[in-house]
């Protein structure tokens, strides 16, 4: 747990820089394993998914303890972390990268997108996954999967350390969602990551300017020729005036 809160300002930042350009950042402070794997987004938004973690862990499901019936019991836990996962945090799944069997299903995932939450995440599958898609609530999953959950998984525990696509998730850590896939920030770098990427998705917007109009990469990216950098600060003065 933390007690860290995401700023509507960090949050903002967030929505503009690439899943890349945090795997980078993080790279370079030693975090190898934050990008989560098999996971893609159900639909394309026309921004990213930002939004801190609320978590569900489900575990292998016994059959003598996952019958449908299980649902009339209103501590489920599935249905108590949809109705409690807090708007603008995300719900992150632990399926064991299981997507034979749903974690979730349209009517689940459009009761937090109704509540404001910022998105779900799941390496298991999604039942209703068109209709998933059509929400304007970010969904990331492994792929459709029409089998209900009790098929395979049992809900278990909400909010503590989870594991999802093979990256280790704790309550409160910040996830950003784009075209690739989605990134977990640990929430004490939150800030200084946001810090630094902004710089880093201007610098590579005034790269790839240059590459379309025939500048080669080789003392561009990186940058390692003084008049590369006057040339990008020259772009940054225009760009801000």
């Amino acid at each position: 747990m933390t007690d860290y809160v995401l700023p509507d300002e960090t949050r903002a930042k967030y929505k503009r820089i690439s899943t890349a350009s945090i795997a980078t950042q993080l790279y370079k402070r030693g975090l190898r394993n934050q990008f989560i794997q098999g996971v893609r987004p159900v639909s394309r938004k026309p921004e990213n998914m930002v939004g801190q973690a609320f978590t569900l862990r489900y575990i292998p499901a016994r059959e003598d303890r996952n019958q449908l019936d299980v649902f009339r019991d209103a501590e489920h836990p599935q249905r108590v972390a949809v109705e409690t996962c807090p708007p603008g945090q995300i719900l992150v799944m632990d399926g064991r990268g299981d997507a034979s069997a749903a974690t979730a299903g349209s009517i689940l995932v459009t009761r937090m997108s109704v509540r404001g939450c910022a998105g779900v995440v799941s390496d298991g599958g999604f039942r209703d996954y068109e209709g998933i898609g059509e929400l304007p609530m970010p969904a990331y999953c492994a792929g459709p999967s029409a089998p209900t959950n009790l098929t395979k998984h049992e809900a278990l525990d909400i909010n503590v350390p989870i594991a999802c696509g093979e990256v280790a998730v704790f309550p409160g850590d910040v996830l950003v969602g784009d075209g690739d896939g989605v990134m977990v920030i640990p929430a004490h770098l939150a800030e200084e990551i946001a810090e630094v990427c902004s710089g880093m998705e201007d610098f590579e917007a005034f790269v790839l300017e240059e590459v379309l109009s025939g500048t080669s990469i080789i003392g561009l990216y990186p940058c390692t020729k003084e008049e590369n950098q006057r040339n990008f600060d020259a772009w940054m003065a225009k760009k801000t005036k």
